[in-house]
């Protein structure tokens, strides 16, 4: 007997992805003689191992959902965003100065080992931060190429990467803001400003939109799954903010302690100050941004903020953001099975715990 598995299964989805990533690198595999093959092994193995695809997923159903049949062009297309994810996310490591991705050495501690290893010149920290940045540039330039390079109509294909273009702009400035807010007032604001401009569009919106684009959908209603994307995309960064203090590194991959030592300006943490008492504030202050911060120092951190009840209030606020995206995409003419797809997604990446 055969077994069918519908093409649109949200694991077998991710494996397509994959294997359009696979094929993609395994034509960039880097020359031994022009000094590269390192460079291409190290993003082959970290675009290709763990995430969760959500980028793609929301652009590939955000094409369905406007009509668009499933198969190999718009897989491709949707999987060159996570090309870009992986830009995304090896420049924001450097920033932070995460050690941790996804249960690995992030690609800059990758190589500042490698140069510890070798015995060569020079800082190893600085080789890893600056071989690192031309990784997520490559990233980058990958990203457009696989997209213009997806095999849909040209002139759909141009559309569709004016969005992407957009998408692209939006999260350097939203990394910018990142940066001035971590040396600023702290202020829910300016952290909600962040979190919409940073993560929120590039995860939800601007995928979706892509994908909507790419199907042919009307401008109003391309326009229309904005309300959809942003509150969703904000309740994802918010639930990234709570796992960043609370999750479990054994789930997330990643300390549980970075956010913290970085002092990271997050709504959770602007919401905690902002209800602490002075003695609860004079600690935050103490503890927060302190690169040495033990685990004992992290513990503390958390009991104030659940103190405060600024965990509870994320929560809701989460919730909040998932119900108007569902209430939005109930608003929105499109196809099944992406109506349910999309839906369940919006789920799926509020309420994840990694």
């Amino acid at each position: 007997m055969t077994l069918t598995v519908a093409p649109t299964d949200r694991v077998l989805l991710r494996d397509r992805f994959d294997a359009a990533l696979a094929a993609f690198l395994h034509e960039r595999p880097g020359r031994p003689d022009d000094g590269t093959r390192t460079l291409h092994a190290v993003l082959h193995r970290f675009v290709l191992s763990g995430g969760k695809r959500l980028r793609p997923l929301f652009c590939y159903w955000g094409w369905r959902g406007f009509g668009g049949p499933d198969g190999g062009p718009i897989v491709a297309a949707a999987a060159a965003l996570e090309l870009f994810h992986a830009f995304t996310l090896i420049h924001d490591d450097i920033i932070d100065g995460s050690d941790r991705r996804r249960g690995q050495p992030s690609v800059h501690r990758i190589f500042a080992d490698l140069h510890a290893r070798s015995g060569w010149r020079g800082d190893p920290e600085s080789y890893g931060r600056d071989a690192a940045l031309l990784c997520g540039d490559l990233c980058a330039a990958w990203a457009a190429e696989m997209f213009h390079g997806c095999g849909l109509d040209p002139a759909r294909v141009r559309r569709g990467f004016a969005v992407f273009a957009r998408m692209r702009a939006e999260v350097i400035a939203g990394e910018y803001l990142d940066v001035v807010a971590a040396a600023g007032d702290g202020s829910v604001a300016s952290a909600l400003t962040v979190a919409r401009m940073k993560t929120a569009r590039y995860t939800v919106t601007r995928p979706v939109q892509i994908g909507a684009v790419l199907a042919g959908g009307e401008t109003d209603t391309v326009a229309a799954l904005a309300d959809f994307g942003d509150p969703l995309g904000d309740a994802f960064q918010l639930r990234d903010d709570l796992l960043g203090v609370f999750g479990d590194p054994a789930v997330t991959g990643k300390s549980n302690l970075d956010d913290l030592r970085e002092g990271k300006p997050t709504v959770l943490m602007a919401l905690a100050r902002q209800a602490a008492g002075p003695a609860g504030r004079a600690r935050l202050r103490a503890l927060v941004g302190d690169p040495e911060l033990d685990h004992g120092g992290g513990a503390e951190v958390r009991e104030i903020i659940e103190a405060t009840g600024a965990r509870e209030q994320v929560e809701r606020m989460i919730q909040a953001g998932v119900d108007r995206a569902r209430a939005a995409l109930d608003r929105i003419p499109l196809t099944e099975p992406a109506r349910s797809a999309l839906t369940d997604l919006a789920t799926r990446a509020a309420h994840r715990q990694r």
